[in-house]
Parts: structure tokens; C-alpha cells; sequence
């Protein structure tokens, strides 16, 4: 059943967006204390990552929290204390800011897997808005906007916020439920599935940061580099909905490759890459909404937790040389290419 209406993941894009640029223009101006360069962001990603499996779980079980909401208190709260320098220490503020991170994340996938009817794209349009967010929010910190304008800018998620649960009522009471969901190989044992697709989210995560893009060397081209990322999310969902999430898995796996490991420095092959390399996104998260149908919040705070750990060896050891790089990538698609083999649906002519 095709969803009626207003999508969710539309709605919910313009609040990850307002989040992230929240968040990374308080991240922007931290970070210009060297002492603060790397723990901050440590503990952003910690606390912002690693708790919404459990508020995922906490929202599956009390359906009524009104956790966009509460979310978005945080974050506000949160930055306005960081801005004003009203607590003691930046990292208390830092850690209020995240957890609103946290529960607005939960939130929007709450909302959008549960008034999808079983399809992706919807979900992936709304991860995508992160990729808007993060890049406007990292600009915007290097400049002297006064922080009250960003307070303003997350106010005005608010209405969004309230039309998305509406919407997500209103689907529900037309049938959308998560049981709709049909991504994993029925056959691979469930305890298997949820490991495998964790590992595959955390190896993609640590590929992230290997991709060679010397071409990256001006504002224009960072901003290109973080909009073929959103792209390639979002148009990951609408492929698994349109032609199946076996197929898709496949050529962003296999086909991003050859791209990345040749576009180090031309441009238009990396992005050409890159596009590919983030279509992968609403694979593992269907996989886990698919054997966890019960529990979506929960299945999506799994994603984040293997975002987590996949990022975590970065902040002690870096890519370095591109022969590593080459290496690292190609060994990790591998594995990645042999994981999803053996969660997803075998049967190849599947049609989500």
C-alpha cells in the first residue's frame, strides 16, 4: 500500500537539517580551542550515537512520549547553555546538546518507518537531511552569526515536528505498521542478521573517513561532496523500493568501488562514488526494522551504535597514504558485499 499524503521523511528532512546545523556550529566554534579539538567531538559523537538504541527502545515501548518535542528542548537548551556559557564546563553542555541529537533522530525514524507502509525511501530521505545539516552547520560556525539566530532556526522546527506525528498517526490508523517490512533472507538466524548488519553499518562507517578525495580543496567542492552524500541516501530508498534492496545493495557495493578508489583525483568520478557508497544506508536499516519489526526505534539505534564504533578508531588512528587507503577500502567492500549476501532475501527477483 502506497502511502497517502505528505511523506514523513520530507517533513522530518527539514529537522535533521536544523539539527545538525545546530549542533556542528556549536561543534564549528568548540573545536577552535586545540585542547577541546578531539574530546568533544568524542563525546558529541558518544552521547548523540551510542543511547538511541535505548531511547529507541524506551520509544517503542511508550508510543506517547513526545519525544520530538522533548528532543528538540534538549537540543535548544542545550546550545542556548553552551552559547551564554551557563553551566559549568563545555562538555556538560556539549552532552545535553547530543542527547537532543539522540531522541530528534529517534523521533524522525520513529515517524518515518512507521507511516511508510513497508517502503524505504522515506526513512532515507530523512537520514539524507544530516548530510545538509552537517556541511551548512560547519560553514555557518566559521562565521560571526549570533548564536540567537540558530536558537530561532530550531524553533522553527517545531510545527514540523508536530505535523510529523500527526502524520505518523494518521498513516497508522490507514494500516502502516512495521511489520510490513520484508528485507532480511528469512533463512540467516535473527541474532546472526542484527550482528551482521552492524558490522556491515560500523565497516561502512570507518570506510567513510579512507575515501580518498584529494580533489577537496575548496568550499564548492566540500559542499558537492556532502550533497551527492545526501543524494545518494535518499535515492538508496527510492532504488530498494523501486527495484528491490538485494539489487541495491549490489550495485552500491560493488559499483561504488571502481569510483572510489580511482576518483582520488578527479572529482566527478569520486562524487560518481560517493553517490554510490551512500545508497547503502537504507539497506542495513531495512534488514534491522525486517527482523526487529516490534521494536524500529530500537533497530534504528542499532544503525547509530554501529556508526559509532566505526568512527571511533578515527579519532586515534588516521588514514594515511593512499596505497592504505586503496587497500582498506577494497578488503572492507569485500567483506561488506559478503555480509549482505547473506542477510538479504535471496530471492533475487524480488520487488519491494
Amino acid at each position: 500500500m502506497r502511502a497517502p499524503g505528505i511523506s514523513t521523511g520530507y517533513v522530518y528532512f527539514y529537522v535533521h537539517a536544523v539539527l545538525e546545523i545546530v549542533c556542528y556550529v556549536a561543534l564549528a566554534r568548540v573545536v577552535r580551542d586545540s585542547f577541546l579539538l578531539w574530546s568533544v567531538p568524542l563525546l558529541y559523537d558518544a552521547v548523540a550515537f551510542l543511547p538511541q538504541a535505548v531511547i529507541g527502545r524506551l520509544k517503542d515501548a511508550f508510543a506517547r512520549i513526545p519525544l520530538g518535542l522533548i528532543g528538540l528542548v534538549l537540543l535548544i537548551f542545550g546550545f542556548w547553555t553552551f552559547s551564554v556559557d551557563a553551566l559549568p564546563g563545555t562538555y556538560t553542555e556539549i552532552f545535553i546538546l547530543s542527547l537532543g541529537n539522540a531522541c530528534l533522530h529517534v523521533a524522525g525514524a520513529e515517524a518515518t518507518l512507521h507511516s511508510s507502509y513497508g517502503k524505504l525511501s522515506h526513512s532515507a530521505i530523512f537520514v539524507s537531511g544530516g548530510s545538509v545539516g552537517v556541511i551548512a552547520g560547519k560553514l555557518l560556525g566559521k562565521t560571526g552569526i549570533p548564536f540567537y539566530y540558530f536558537v530561532l532556526l530550531a524553533l522553527t522546527a517545531v510545527p514540523f515536528i508536530i505535523i510529523a506525528e500527526n502524520l505518523q498517526k494518521k498513516h497508522e490508523k490507514n494500516g502502516s505498521d512495521c511489520r510490513s517490512f520484508s528485507y532480511h533472507n528469512p533463512s540467516f538466524p535473527v541474532i546472526a542478521t542484527v550482528i551482521t548488519a552492524v558490522l556491515i553499518v560500523a565497516v561502512r562507517s570507518y570506510m567513510g573517513y579512507g575515501i580518498p578525495t584529494s580533489w577537496n580543496k575548496s568550499v564548492y567542492q566540500t559542499v558537492l561532496l556532502y550533497a551527492f552524500m545526501c543524494f545518494g541516501k535518499a535515492f538508496g530508498g527510492v532504488l530498494c523500493d523501486a527495484y528491490g534492496i538485494r539489487k541495491t545493495a549490489l550495485i552500491s557495493i560493488i559499483g561504488a568501488l571502481p569510483f572510489l578508489l580511482l576518483g582520488n583525483n578527479v572529482m566527478t568520478v569520486s562524487l560518481v562514488g560517493i553517490t554510490l557508497f551512500s545508497m547503502t544506508m537504507p539497506v542495513t536499516l531495512g534488514v534491522l526494522v525486517s527482523v526487529l519489526p516490534d521494536t524500529p526505534g530500537l533497530a534504528f539505534g542499532l544503525t547509530t551504535v554501529g556508526l559509532f564504533f566505526g568512527a571511533l578508531p578515527i579519532f586515534f588512528i588516521r588514514f594515511s597514504g593512499n596505497i592504505y587507503s586503496i587497500l582498506s577500502i577494497s578488503v572492507l567492500s569485500i567483506l561488506c558485499l559478503v555480509g549482505a549476501l547473506l542477510i538479504l532475501p535471496k530471492n533475487k527477483n524480488e520487488k519491494q
